[in-house]
Order: structure tokens, then sequence, then C-alpha cells
């Protein structure tokens, strides 16, 4: 079928549309919405962590809690987010000079403002990927690898999780590139990515379930306080969410229903509606998911319309 249509609506007029490809399995794993090409490449973006991740804790990562779901996060640069990309630099013995991702501000507005009142500037640990970068130094400290080069391809930092992208999705990398943080990116199906957070989600054990328990139980820590994806984890039990850039999301349910979301033209406003529209037809539902379902427009600072899913 084709993509889905996010439309944005503005006084009864439809100003713009956002098309999306939608990928959304059963419990079984059988697919329930298919809506666009979701067997072509996409780029996951910061939706690979939670598999970065789990090459980690098989090569020796020490973390557990809300210090591992650090570790997957694309945080929003909270006094809690920065405190804790510490603690994970000081347990491997660093401090965020060792830290190869951009300098940035903290996405969080209020955290924001207050660096730049205190007369502060971007800095490497404020970037929303700090997290993870942590954490591969982490890794790399505990295997005696290099610490300089731990974002080149042919580390074994970065060889280690190839291989655990390709064991999870099913797939060989089709192509590689680089992401925002400088990290390699690898280009996966959203077929495949789906598939590993499903393995993510039903695990019976070991590091995979670690990452899943902990992203779920700690959903602030892989976010923000009060970012969407935080607002899906805790008003359905069960549920891990994982977001990247350029509009891609995907989901899994503890019971195995999983679904990917990709906004064409990366339209960030379009994410939340198509991710909301993929949960229902997967059968999760809330109240809280009214909120996240349309987003308003606004003119003169009254509403004047909506993004949303275009009705059938």
């Amino acid at each position: 079928m084709p993509e889905l249509v996010v439309e944005v609506v503005r006084s009864g007029f439809v100003e713009c549309v956002h098309r999306v490809r939608v990928h959304v399995v059963d419990a079984q794993g059988e697919p329930v919405m298919v809506r666009g090409d979701t067997a072509a490449l996409a780029s996951p973006r910061s939706a690979m962590k939670p598999l970065q991740a789990l090459a980690m804790l098989r090569h020796g990562l020490p973390l557990t809690g809300e210090l591992l779901a650090l570790a997957c996060s694309s945080h929003c640069g909270e006094a809690f987010h920065v405190d804790g990309v510490r603690k994970i630099l000081a347990s491997a013995g660093l401090d965020e000079s060792a830290l190869r991702c951009p300098p940035d501000l903290p996405y969080d507005e209020e955290s924001r403002l207050r660096v730049i009142r205190s007369g502060g500037t971007a800095e490497r640990i404020y970037m929303n990927c700090s997290g993870k970068h942590a954490a591969m130094l982490a890794t790399c400290a505990v295997n005696g690898w290099p610490l300089d080069s731990y974002l080149h391809p042919g580390h074994p930092l970065q060889r280690a999780i190839r291989a655990a992208v390709e064991e999870f999705t099913g797939e060989r990398i089709a192509a590689t590139g680089v992401d925002g943080c400088g990290a390699p990116l690898l280009f996966v199906s959203m077929t495949g990515v789906v598939r590993a957070y499903r393995r993510l989600v039903l695990a019976e054990g070991g590091p995979e379930r670690r990452i899943a328990d902990a992203m779920r139980a700690h959903p602030e820590w892989t976010t923000g306080t009060a970012r969407p994806e935080t607002v899906l984890m805790r008003a359905i039990p069960g549920l891990l969410v994982k977001s990247g850039a350029e509009g891609f999301v995907v989901w899994a349910h503890s019971d195995g229903r999983a679904g990917a979301v990709k906004v064409e033209d990366g339209g960030e406003r379009a994410r939340m509606p198509a991710t909301v529209a993929a949960l229902r037809a997967a059968g999760l539902d809330a109240p809280e998911l009214a909120g996240l379902a349309t987003a308003p427009l606004f003119g003169g600072g009254e509403p004047v319309g909506e993004v949303r899913v275009r009705p059938a």
C-alpha cells in the first residue's frame, strides 16, 4: 500500500503533507500494517543505540539500571543526564575530555537556558549522544582497546557493533555512513530493525533483556522527562520506544507486537501522529496517546489547526 499520510491542516486548509513508511507486526511477528516499501534501506539513526549497547554489554560494559538506559539514550541534557554521563566516564577512569561527539547545548529548553545564563557554551557532554559515547569509551577501557580512535569503523568496538546489528536484524549491513555524533551509521531495512527490537523484548535473559528492561524502567533516562517517548512508555506497560533523527521511530511490546515508522522527508512533527497510528494498528492504546495523535498548529498565539494522520 502507499505510504501513510500525515497532513498539516491550518484554518481548514491542508497546507502540507508528510508521507510515512510504516511496518507493524503482531505478537507472532506477522505483518498487520505495512505502508510503503518497508523492505527498502533506511537510516535508523539513534534507534540503533540499543543494539550498539548490546555489543558493549557482550564485551564487558559494566552498566545497569539508569546508566544502562543512558547508554542507549538520545538524552535532552537535563542535569541528571549530564551527571550520569560523568559517572559512566568516571567508572572507567575518564572524564569528558575523552568524548569525541561534537559540542552542543542541551536539547531541553530549560537546561539550555540555564547553561547560557550562567555563561556556559556548547560542550561535548551536553550532546544528546554523549551517554552512548561514554559507554563506548568505558567498553574500550575494559578491553584495553584504543580510546582516541573508538569511532573508526575498523576499531574493535565498531566491528563488534556491526556483528551484533547483523545478528539481531538478520541482515547484512548494506551501507555504512557517519551519524550526526560521528559514530558509524549502519543502514538496514525497517523490517530488520523491527525484527531486532522483538528479539530485545522477547529475550528471557541475557544482555538484550537487560537493555529492554533498563530502558522501560527508566524512560526519562533514554530521552527526557517530558519527551513523548517517555509518555508512551509510562502509558503502556511493557512498551519499549526509541526514536532516531530524520523521523525514525521503532517500538516493541513485551508480548512481541512491534513496529517502526520512517517519515520520508524527515519531518519531526509527523513522527508521533504516525507512531500512535502504528501502535493503535497493533491494538496498543491508552488515554495518554490522544495528546500525541495530533499536534496543534498556532496562528497569532491561538490554535488554528493540527498535524494529524489523514483520515481513512
